[in-house]
């Protein structure tokens, strides 16, 4: 009998124990989320692992090269990449990114065996694309998170174990993205060319991070790193931003034909180890338009009504309208 209750007390002390060591975990939104201190630290902290739900803004490959490749033994070179911002609605004015890396292993501080194989990291990747969502679709993303650079990102801690795995679910397909915000360089730098911080969030740069934005009337103050993951800066003749380019496939060396004068739309990104600092905006493709930096769908969002993507809103965008949707009608009538 003895036995019986010092067994039974084992047990139950391992199981609490266990049910102590079970993350915390809470829906919360961009905004809760993102929330930072006078030095940009951020503050969230009230659980292990959060709930967010928005838009995706982004074709995952058209922003980092995930190709996995176990060879690399360089320190902080993490292979393979993937990575997606995904904004909040309505009030949620705010946006966060989710990222995943091969190679955490080539971090000093994660254990040798601490990466993924190529064969893993496929595997992962084949993971998280079960949802089969793609930008303009809902989706909700659950997982630990880490610091980096100025955002506070959804990620695996740099842990490869199952359970860091973050998950994604679509919640609805095709809600559409979001309107570019109208943004001028003077709601984003002061009188001295330096980026506006808000700690509260409720202008400048922080206002605006992993949203969808669009900045008119720009120019190139050097284009020659015009190229996938290109570095550039534009300027409107008074103040300066930094844009990163992306690897959509319309970008490429050559491929710059835009006007002296253009507009782009891209996100909000930031990635400095100064915190209030290393804001730009993130173009992730180019139609080869002329006239505006940015994918055809970014374009699209800017434009709805813009079929054609002309400029203009009138009967030639009905038309195609009516044409693609007679077509997409004769194609589901052939899959029957």
């Amino acid at each position: 009998m003895k036995s019986f209750i010092a067994l039974t007390a084992v047990l139950s002390f391992v199981i609490t124990g266990i049910v102590k060591a079970a993350p915390t975990i809470a829906e919360v939104t961009h905004s809760e989320f993102q929330a930072v201190d006078e030095n940009g630290e951020h503050m969230y902290s009230a659980t292990d692992k959060v709930v967010l739900e928005g838009i995706l803004l982004h074709n995952p490959a058209d922003m980092l090269d995930p190709t996995p490749d176990d060879s690399i033994t360089e320190t902080f070179n993490l292979g393979g990449a993937w990575q997606i911002f995904f904004q909040g609605e309505e009030d949620d004015h705010a946006g966060t990114a989710v990222f995943l890396g091969q190679l955490y292993n080539n971090l000093p501080w994660v254990a040798p065996d601490g990466g993924y194989s190529n064969e893993e990291f496929v595997t992962e990747l084949s993971r998280l694309n079960t949802a089969q969502f793609s930008q303009g679709d809902r989706i909700r993303v659950t997982g630990y998170y880490l610091s980096y650079k100025g955002k506070l990102n959804i990620n695996e801690q740099h842990n490869n174990n199952p359970d860091h795995d973050f998950t994604i679910e679509l919640v609805e397909r095709g809600v559409g993205l979001p309107s570019p915000e109208v943004v001028t360089l003077d709601d984003l730098k002061d009188g001295d060319d330096e980026f506006i911080f808000d700690a509260d969030r409720q202008s400048g740069c922080e206002y605006y991070q992993a949203r969808l934005i669009k900045i008119e009337d720009v120019y190139f103050v050097d284009a020659n790193d015009w190229g996938a993951n290109g570095e550039l800066v534009i300027s409107d003749g008074r103040k300066t931003f930094g844009v990163k380019l992306g690897r959509g496939n319309g970008i490429y060396v050559g491929s710059n034909n835009l006007n002296e004068t253009f507009d782009v739309i891209g996100i909000m990104d930031q990635e400095s180890p100064y915190l209030t600092s290393g804001y730009r905006l993130y173009v992730m493709n180019y139609d080869g338009n002329g006239s505006v930096l940015a994918g055809r769908e970014h374009r699209l969002a800017d434009k709805p009504g813009d079929i054609n993507l002309d400029g203009v809103v009138d009967s030639v965008d009905f038309a195609k309208f009516i044409e693609d949707w007679l077509e997409q009608e004769e194609t589901d009538v052939g899959n029957l």
